[in-house]
């Protein structure tokens, strides 16, 4: 265990109120500090390190200057928000955080009044703090919105509709850009071009007398030097900055991490704004751990770690995680055809296309976080005669999901979809459950939707993906390890809507599909020393179905049960309106379906998120003994 930092100014932070009592060179240790327990904190429980030491600064700034809850700061994303838990309330279970029953990683309305808006994707703390500031002004919340969004979600174009309407109606809110020149992964594009060119394109120190407040919001004394900053930026992009077309008061580049800057630009801002402001604060992702700062990701997620070393403690597996065997897959395809192509959305490590594009880098394509952009540009180069691969984390490609519908289903265009992240994925929570893609893919006319029983399952279907040109295809795996199985040398072409039986058996029939196929087979084996021997199948297709498997079965067993890591309305709903429209319940099948209960479930460790979503082989198991009406064992009633 590591040990407790000294840290006697936090010490005496119970609330963001206690920060009013502390003079701005306390307020600069209390940054110190902060910083030294966010690294303890999460060297404990692992979690996002970077992005929260990047914001240490102005976290203490905002807090100080104003008064939350009745003043909003909403955090993009949510994953820098560490800082910000520990001086709201929090800090006695900040070493829970992302635990079972602990703190949630991001900011969450029901965790605390400190947090107005929860989050977990990116890009929408514009749209969130305007909706605020518009409330207010309606006889709502009364308090300022202030909105935190990082360069890297800058990319993404929901935060220019927020900015282009925020601009229109002209309402007091502030938008805080921190600019970081990072955000999971180098950004992209020429909005981080653009803001490079706003802080390197002239002399710093005098680009710095913005940072003392706009022109008009500023002491008299200090109007000039801020004339000649806007004036200098104005020349470095015609016609003003893009912010100020827009309709904001621009301030800045500021130094994010001066404290000098920051209190008195926040204080003269909170007196002084009538309309929207943005304030563009440079910081360093990272900043103050080194360990952090040196890293190819500034530390953006790790796992616990010691603090001196920063060495983090990760599992030793001899299986390797599912998005490595895509990435392997993936490369050995395009490098028998040229015509294949890979996407990301600001995800190159996550999605294992960063192993890709160091071998084919023309064919690799991140577009940043757009995802309804990457859905698009995908369908245009699948149009073009490309075979692109579209690998996009199951909760995120929700955002392009219009794209998906529209630009690539309707047009039967050929784009692979490789879905990361299926199911439930342990700490990061129901922002990031990968639980809605079998249902909102599986009911789109044309579209083939794959799921992988294990990592041998995932090289075929990318080898199947790869040779189907007859529209889109989607095949979807898990975060992780995979179960160890031998692997085949080379993935081979699948049956399309064809799936497999694994275990024969009798009376009762698992339909699995993707990797509840472990635990079904484990529940088999139980039941097998009860004496019942049910059959274990892979449906490995949730569309099309493979209608004769399916038939066949029904009609050879008493009973059928589907297995799948997602929601309801997915596999087991397309399975059962199968066997109704061929009226295979009016013969007396009994038919029960096992998917993600109809709730959130809130984050945890994989299996006990599985367990408590009643998924796991004991569950399985009890489901069996129930459908054959066989009293359940004592422990399964619990």
């Amino acid at each position: 265990m590591t040990d407790r930092p000294d840290t006697p100014l936090l010490d005496r932070v119970t609330l963001p109120s206690d920060l009013k009592t502390l003079s701005d060179r306390e307020l600069r240790q209390l940054a110190d500090e902060l910083r030294t327990e966010t690294i303890s904190a999460v060297s404990v429980t692992g979690g996002h390190l970077g992005a929260g030491l990047g914001v240490v600064e102005l976290t203490v700034a905002l807090h100080a200057v104003f008064d939350a809850p009745r003043d909003k700061i909403i955090w993009d994303v949510g994953h820098q928000c560490y800082p910000h838990k520990i001086l709201t309330g929090r800090r006695d279970r900040i070493r829970t955080l992302r635990s079972g029953g602990g703190l949630a990683g991001f900011t969450k309305r029901a965790e605390s009044p400190f947090d107005p808006f929860g989050a977990g994707h990116s890009s929408t703390s514009i749209s969130a703090a305007l909706g605020f500031a518009v409330a207010r002004d309606l006889g709502g919340d009364p308090g300022d919105a202030i909105a935190v969004i990082g360069d890297g979600a800058m990319s993404a174009g929901m935060a220019y509709e927020a900015l282009n309407n925020a601009g229109h109606l002209g309402k007091r809110l502030i938008v805080i850009l921190n600019d970081n020149e990072m955000s999971i992964a180098p950004p992209v594009g020429a909005m981080s071009s653009y803001l490079t060119r706003l802080y390197t394109g002239g002399p710093f120190q005098e680009l710095k007398a913005a940072a003392k407040g706009a022109v008009g919001m500023l002491p008299e004394a200090l109007q000039e030097g801020a004339r000649r900053a806007k004036e200098m930026l104005k020349g470095m992009a015609v016609g003003g900055t893009l912010f100020e077309e827009l309709g904001f008061s621009y301030i800045g580049p500021v130094d994010g991490h001066d404290m000098e800057q920051l209190l008195p630009l926040l204080r003269t801002v909170k007196a002084r704004a009538s309309g929207p402001v943005l304030i563009h604060a440079v910081t360093r992702k990272g900043k103050g751990y080194a360990p952090a700062e040196n890293a190819a990701d500034r530390g953006h997620a790790t796992s616990k770690f010691d603090v001196v070393t920063g060495v983090q403690a990760k599992a030793k597996s001899n299986a390797p995680s599912y998005t490595s065997v895509f990435a392997r897959a993936l490369i050995d395809q395009a490098g028998r055809d040229d015509r294949i192509v890979g996407i990301t959305a600001a995800m190159p490590d996550g999605t294992g296309l960063k192993q890709f594009a160091e071998r084919f880098p023309r064919r690799s394509f991140d577009v940043g976080i757009a995802e309804q952009h990457a859905v698009t540009f995908a369908a245009g180069l699948a149009a073009g005669g490309m075979k692109p691969f579209c690998a996009i984390y199951s909760t995120f490609l929700q955002r392009g999901y219009d794209q998906v519908v529209h630009d690539v289903a309707v047009q039967g265009l050929p784009v692979r979809f490789a879905i990361d992240r299926a199911g439930l994925v342990g700490q990061d929570g129901p922002t990031h459950a990968g639980a809605y893609d079998i249902g909102f893919l599986a009911n789109l006319p044309g579209f083939v939707v794959m799921a992988a029983a294990d990592e041998a399952e995932l090289v075929h279907m990318v080898a199947t993906a790869a040779a189907h040109d007859d529209g889109p295809i989607a095949f979807r795996f898990p975060r992780g390890e995979g179960a160890g199985v031998e692997m085949p040398a080379r993935g081979r072409v699948l049956t399309i809507g064809k799936g497999r039986i694994v275990r024969e058996g009798s009376g009762v029939v698992l339909l699995s599909l993707g990797t509840r196929l472990a635990p079904a087979l484990e529940a088999a084996e139980a039941l097998a020393a009860r004496g019942i021997r049910p059959t274990v199948a892979d449906a490995r297709f949730a569309k099309p179905l493979d209608r004769d498997l399916i038939l066949k079965l029904a009609q050879d067993h008493e009973a059928l049960i589907t297995l799948e890591e997602g929601a309801v309305g997915g596999f087991g709903s397309h399975v059962a309106q199968l066997l109704a429209e061929e009226g295979v319940f009016d013969r007396g099948l009994k038919f029960r379906s096992m998917v993600l209960p109809d709730r959130f479930v809130d984050h945890d460790a994989p299996f006990a998120m599985y367990d408590v979503s009643a998924l796991n082989a004991r569950h399985i198991e009890a489901k069996v003994l129930d459908v054959l009406g066989i009293e359940r064992l004592a422990d399964l009633r619990a």
